[in-house]
């Protein structure tokens, strides 16, 4: 198979999912819209996953696990949610097919099987949590609590692509309860930023932060705060969400607590997630034509040691310090892989994990072993130079640190060269056709103005930035008075 990929100039879309493929980061499976996440992509989201479970933990929460199944009328408890959902559930009626198959040889369901209340896989978790947090709360002592966990939900979406939209998906969901409406709203905001410090300081990938509109708001939620980031094709991307839930599903489920006065009250509520979408977002803020490019904190393989040699003698001679530089770098606690696989040629390995992203190479022929020095070649910027040996232990570690802020400060700069400001909407629309990013425009506050904008260019209101100053205008799109600008964007 051709490792070599289409240019993004010529085809993004064709680009991308050739990269997912061809670097072994995922394929598609069996089952329509869902894929198979390979061991190299897998290790890149476990990183994802380790980071974030950190911070989760630091900020006082616990994991926990919450059944795939919710019974329908408890999916259907909280109306907004479940309308919201409705269209995406997969909704299982029987438990079993018939032991004897038909004519064909073909299992059928067995209709004696029907379930006696039909069971919806979970698109999302808050109905099946807030059930069982009834059974948890009975006081003001029970509170706050703190929940999150690691699952797979399904959401039957029919026009897919890997990682970033999947009929089924990896996630974590964090779901919190607390006795006030400030508690909440706290809790709400706090993960919103530790989402953009993980997606700003650990994947490299600059976001604004702000809150979505009414019709972009989660189902059920009374305001959705979000972590906006965009791709290299213009696009934007929602790289988390975090929803301020109110009382909704405490009232849905009747949750309520005994106050320190004797009184009851119901629960207030948070809830939040972020998912394997953030793999696409990765690929799409830094790769480039060769492949990968990963950020440092995220490569499974930080340095790659690749021998060049002629005869077993040599490359015994160039494994013994090979081996040397992989112990030394280890213990200061960079990752690092030595293929000596003698069936394929050294081009071929520089081109592999080239594609793959990992961030630094290092190549050693008899000539080094003379020199006592190392060709290190970086993925990033594709540069190259001679290292002496003893000095390796040292400058990688720095060296990697270099590459994860360079990383992070071109996509920055390429963010920040990509919100425009526009006041008419002949000029959005050409922005959108040209230029494409983040439009800056007033906006008159209604839906309908939003829905038309959609309808007519397909972009979409990203967020209502935290930082968006109060500023009289006029709309973009209806003239009438608007209070201060948001951003729009055409949108994964």
């Amino acid at each position: 198979m051709s490792k070599k990929l289409t240019k993004r100039s010529e085809d993004y879309s064709k680009w991308y999912n050739e990269l997912v493929n061809k670097a072994d980061l995922a394929e598609n499976s069996a089952v329509r819209g869902c894929m198979v996440i390979k061991p190299y992509g897998f290790a890149i989201w476990e990183k994802m996953q380790a980071e974030l479970d950190k911070k989760f933990k630091e900020t006082g929460h616990q994991n926990a696990y919450f059944p795939l199944f919710v019974p329908k009328s408890l999916f259907e408890a909280e109306e907004k949610n479940a309308e919201g959902f409705a269209k995406e559930c997969a909704v299982v009626t029987h438990y079993r097919l018939k032991n004897n198959p038909d004519a064909e040889g073909k299992l059928m369901v067995d209709p004696e099987a029907k379930l006696e209340e039909e069971l919806v896989v979970r698109p999302t978790s808050e109905a099946i949590i807030w059930n069982t947090y009834k059974n948890w709360i009975q006081s003001y002592r029970d509170l706050p609590i703190k929940i999150n966990q690691w699952a797979n939900v399904v959401r039957w979406e029919m026009r897919t692509r890997l990682f970033l939209r999947t009929a089924e998906f990896l996630w974590q969901e964090g779901h919190t309860a607390h006795a006030t409406r400030e508690e909440a709203l706290e809790e709400t905001l706090l993960i919103n930023d530790v989402y953009a410090n993980f997606a700003e300081n650990f994947m490299a990938i600059p976001v604004i932060k702000g809150v979505k509109s009414e019709s972009e708001r989660f189902a059920g939620a009374e305001e959705t705060y979000c972590i906006e980031a965009l791709m290299q094709d213009g696009k934007a991307l929602q790289a988390g969400t975090s929803h301020f839930l109110g009382q909704n599903f405490a009232k849905a489920f009747d949750v309520k607590y005994a106050t320190k006065e004797g009184g009851l009250e119901y629960v207030w509520a948070s809830s939040w997630g972020v998912s394997t979408r953030l793999m696409g977002a990765l690929i799409m803020t830094h790769s480039d034509d060769n492949g990968l490019v990963l950020p440092p904190n995220l490569a499974p393989i930080q340095v790659v040691i690749v021998p060049i040699y002629k005869g077993e003698e040599q490359l015994a001679e160039i494994s013994v310090v090979a081996n040397s530089i992989k112990q030394e770098l280890e213990q200061v606690g960079v990752s690092v892989k030595f293929d000596d696989r003698d069936n394929v040629k050294p081009g071929f390995k520089f081109n592999d994990y080239e594609l793959k992203g990992v961030p630094l190479r290092i190549a050693i022929g008899p000539k080094d072993l003379e020199k006592k020095s190392v060709e290190l070649a970086r993925r990033d910027t594709l540069s190259k130079t001679f290292v002496p040996q003893d000095e390796l232990a040292t400058l990688i570690p720095e060296l990697l640190k270099e590459i994860q802020e360079t990383l992070f400060t071109k996509a920055k700069d390429f963010r920040n060269d990509h919100v425009t400001e526009v006041n008419d909407f002949d000029e959005f629309k050409e922005v959108l056709k040209t230029k494409g990013g983040f439009i800056s425009a007033h906006w008159d506050g209604t839906s309908e103005t939003e829905d038309q904008i959609k309808k007519l260019t397909k972009a979409t209101i990203r967020c209502i930035p935290y930082d968006s100053e109060l500023q009289n205008g006029s709309c973009v799109f209806s003239g009438n008075p608007s209070s201060q600008r948001v951003l729009f964007a055409k949108a994964y």
